[in-house]
């Protein structure tokens, strides 16, 4: 792999990897109540730093194939199995919810000095191992089902690319002018047998 300033393999990885999580933890993600509180439906700080990165790196990447810098036949697009994404999907839906981090956020939790984080990263590791000695089992039945095979979400709706992204937009602004309405609206009140700091100095 080719990185930034021409650095390859490990060196680049390690400065994207810092990068991204310096990232992730100036967002707040280090703090497994984030996650859960998205999952919950009650910060939805998540969705909107995840789908704007979405957002950003999709209009790049078209920006550069349009500028002849990129070539979208170089990139790597996998295909769906169907019962694939359902397994993995449950199973890390799953682990995110009780854990309250994603393996990338777990690392930034443990770099913050949170021992939960520690304590997730060894999950993922058993994890991993459960799954390499489960693979030859259950390998016939993650391929039994395949779906489009390597589309972009453009192609798979048979809509132009600008089309896609600006729904894609609408939904990121839609979901936070939503959310934030009820956030502000949650926030004008205290919870139930609390007093404001102002209203109890005036007692």
């Amino acid at each position: 792999m080719v990185g930034p300033l021409d650095l390859a393999g490990p060196v680049s990885g390690l400065i994207l990897g810092f990068g991204f999580g310096f990232v992730l933890e100036n967002a707040g993600f280090g703090d497994p109540q984030k996650l859960t509180g998205q999952l919950r439906l009650t910060d939805w700080a998540v969705f909107r730093v995840m789908f704007t990165a979405i957002i950003v790196c999709a209009v790049l990447l078209y920006a550069a194939s349009g500028l002849g810098l990129l070539k979208f036949g170089g990139l790597f697009i996998p295909s769906v199995y169907f019962w694939g994404t359902l397994l993995g999907g449950a199973g890390l839906g799953i682990g995110m919810a009780v854990g309250g981090y994603c393996p990338g956020t777990s690392i930034v939790g443990l770099i913050s000095g949170r021992l939960d984080g520690l304590l997730f990263l060894l999950g993922v590791g058993a994890g991993t191992l459960l799954f390499n000695g489960a693979y030859p089992t259950i390998r016939p039945w993650v391929y039994a089902k395949t779906g489009p095979t390597a589309l972009t979400l453009p192609e798979f709706l048979h809509l132009p690319a600008w089309l896609v992204l600006l729904l894609l937009l609408a939904i990121l602004v839609g979901v936070g002018w939503l959310t934030a309405a009820g956030t502000g609206a949650g926030r004008s009140k205290p919870p139930l047998g609390r007093t404001h700091p102002a209203q109890a100095d005036s007692h």
